[in-house]
């Protein structure tokens, strides 16, 4: 649709730079031989509203024969939001759910009480170029025992926003008083967006957490340059507009309102009560198959990864919206 932001820009030249509350340099983690930078959580900043984790792909290269193998794994207490740029891969789950997902697409699976999942490349020839970013967005209290679910969007049911210079798909929640289609919990906001060289886009005004992802080119706000690669949080209440650098930028902009309480994160179980990824961690290793929490994913059920090994540090308790002081790399 067409859409005007004029009345919301500012100059990206006058931003304060106490308006960067944070900046996260993500760390690089292995998958199974793939490697992803981890972006949240963060040692200065766990969570960008509902956000808790946020992993790029890539961009990465496969050779012909070379495939993306994430055998089935569990989950509690959280919905997963997967997002590509480049590739593919299929999707299989527990409730029966099998949808292979392209570019632009995104698929959404809340886990609730517990679900489990695999990924991997649509078929044995498989190389190519992958590149994309999966996210976790915890549930509130009273939703994360609920029952699993599984939704796909294809990319032209994503609402659309542009302008001179702009282009913006509007990936979950709400934002510009638009509304994507996944079922949320919680106020949120997620949109991938792309600007044409020195084009401008403001950050929603009306959502207290405002984070963003550079995934292409480099963007420039309060004086300073950030290209792909760098996560910035900003300061709640103030108007943020950023600019694209002379080689255009892609970004993920992604916040929404603060849970209350703290959350806890162990592998991939998120809990307001530790007691429940305890009782995950217990169900998993059983492997009880369609007894308790977890069952496998339908026509995928003959490997799993097990549970890392208890060791000190791995349960962390992470407050909603935590702050540590800006500005530092995380």
């Amino acid at each position: 649709m067409s859409w005007n932001p004029d009345a919301l820009l500012t100059d990206p030249d006058l931003i304060a730079a106490s308006a960067l509350e944070t900046l996260i340099i993500p760390r690089s983690r292995d998958i199974g031989g793939f490697e992803v930078r981890r972006a949240l959580p963060a040692p200065r900043r766990q969570m960008v509203g509902p956000f808790i984790f946020f992993d790029q792909m890539g961009p990465a290269e496969l050779l012909a024969g070379d495939r993306i193998d994430v055998r089935p794994h569990p989950h509690i207490g959280l919905g997963t939001v997967t997002y590509l740029f480049e590739g593919s891969f299929r999707h299989r789950d527990s409730i029966g759910s099998d949808q292979v997902i392209v570019p632009g697409d995104v698929n959404w699976m809340v886990a609730g009480r517990g679900v489990s999942h695999s990924e991997r490349s649509p078929s044995v020839e498989a190389g190519g170029t992958i590149h994309g970013v999966q996210t976790w967005i915890a549930l509130p209290e009273a939703e994360e025992t609920r029952a699993p679910l599984f939704e796909h969007f294809a990319k032209a049911a994503l609402p659309e926003l542009e302008a001179e210079g702009i282009q913006a798909r509007l990936i979950l929640g709400d934002a510009f008083g638009e509304s994507a289609p996944a079922q949320l919990f919680s106020e949120s906001f997620y949109l991938d967006v792309t600007l044409a060289p020195g084009a401008r886009f403001p950050l929603p005004d009306d959502h207290e957490d405002r984070g963003v992802h550079v995934t292409h080119g480099a963007v420039e706000v309060a004086g300073e340059r950030f290209e792909p690669g760098r996560m910035m949080v900003f300061r709640p209440g103030d108007a943020i507009t950023l600019r694209a650098g002379p080689e255009g930028a892609r970004f993920l902009a992604l916040g929404g309102a603060t849970l209350p309480g703290p959350r806890y994160i162990w592998w991939n179980f998120v809990a307001s009560d530790p007691d429940r990824i305890e009782a995950a961690k217990l169900d998993w290793r059983r492997g009880t198959w369609g007894q308790g929490l977890f069952d496998l994913p339908v026509d995928d059920r003959e490997e799993f990864i097990p549970t890392p090994e208890d060791g000190p540090g791995r349960l962390l308790p992470m407050r909603a919206g935590a702050r540590k002081p800006g500005g530092q790399p995380g």
